[in-house]
């Protein structure tokens, strides 16, 4: 059964951390709609003033975030003692467990260009207080396949055409691909049945699925002045699918690049201030009442 879209999310200026002006594509307000997933920002910017106050120290607990990076770089560090630097097409997988307090800082390139994502997926009840880890994936371990219609496709989570991407073990089985599709080309992928799917278009434009019914599905984020429904997907956008077992997605004029990304629900209750992610509101307090009174990290490892 082909997926057909449910929903469309335009991605809303936010300002976060110190200062960082990035585009939300989904958050707070969305839980559960995108169950297991919490929220994905997208940091792109061309301008330092917007991206360089980073993200200060700051902790985490109950989630994973995943950090691409496309352009510039990311430094970044945690109250563990680890460091280190995320580089155009590196991917940082970060699993908070119990606790870390880390920073992360944007850098840009010669041009004073940043651009990447970040990621939030939750963790099960039986995991969120797991010792924390970091999976450093550079740009050399993520495999690139091309197809014959020129389609090249990223994978640094699952498999496509039989090849793996290199994380792997993680509980809520995701699937995370960078999708570049020419013009003028139809792009089918299976996908679980039972995922949730989502993707977000960062360059071009392309037909989501094979109706191309603008009102077949709710826009959400469109400005009040918008009248103008178009099938054709475009950047900033995010593509929520209902339950199908494959993707159809089509371009025309143009290519289209956009982030692929499913992961098996989690069915749980979601209790969630700022950085900390929990099961229930009492979670919540016992979280904040440690890091206040400097009980929060539980494991020296990362």
């Amino acid at each position: 059964m082909v997926r057909k879209i449910k929903k469309i999310l335009k991605s809303k200026p936010t300002i976060e951390g110190a200062g960082v002006h990035l585009k939300r594509a989904f958050g707070f307000y969305h839980v559960p709609q995108l169950d297991p997933f919490l929220m994905l920002d997208d940091f792109r910017s061309d301008n330092p003033d917007y991206y360089l106050p980073g993200f200060p120290w700051h902790p985490h607990r109950g989630i994973e975030t995943i950090t691409y990076v496309l352009d510039g770089r990311v430094e970044h560090g945690d109250s563990m003692g680890n460091k280190g630097v995320i580089y155009p097409g590196d991917v940082q997988w970060m699993t908070a467990g119990s606790g870390v307090i880390h920073q992360e800082m944007p850098k840009g390139d010669k041009k004073g260009i940043m651009g990447g994502f970040q990621l939030w997926a939750n963790l099960p009840a039986k995991q969120k207080m797991i010792d924390p880890r970091y999976r450093d994936v550079t740009k050399d371990t993520i495999p690139q396949i091309k197809r014959k219609d020129g389609t090249a496709i990223k994978i640094i989570c699952g498999k496509v055409d039989g090849v793996q991407g290199p994380v792997k073990d993680i509980v809520i089985d995701p699937e995370y691909l960078d999708v570049s599709i020419p013009a003028k080309t139809e792009f089918i992928h299976k996908i679980k049945t039972d995922h949730t799917v989502f993707a977000y278009v960062f360059a071009g434009e392309a037909y989501f699925d094979k109706g191309r019914d603008s009102f077949a599905y709710e826009v959400e984020g469109a400005n009040y002045f918008d009248l103008k429904r178009d099938c054709l997907i475009k950047p900033e956008s995010l593509v929520l699918y209902e339950k199908g077992d494959e993707l159809n997605i089509t371009t025309k004029d143009k290519a289209v690049r956009f982030l692929l990304i499913s992961g098996k629900r989690l069915k749980e209750p979601v209790a969630w201030y700022g950085p900390i992610v929990m099961n229930t509101q009492s979670e919540l307090r016992i979280a904040f009442e440690e890091y206040n009174n400097g009980t929060f990290i539980k494991s020296r490892k990362g």
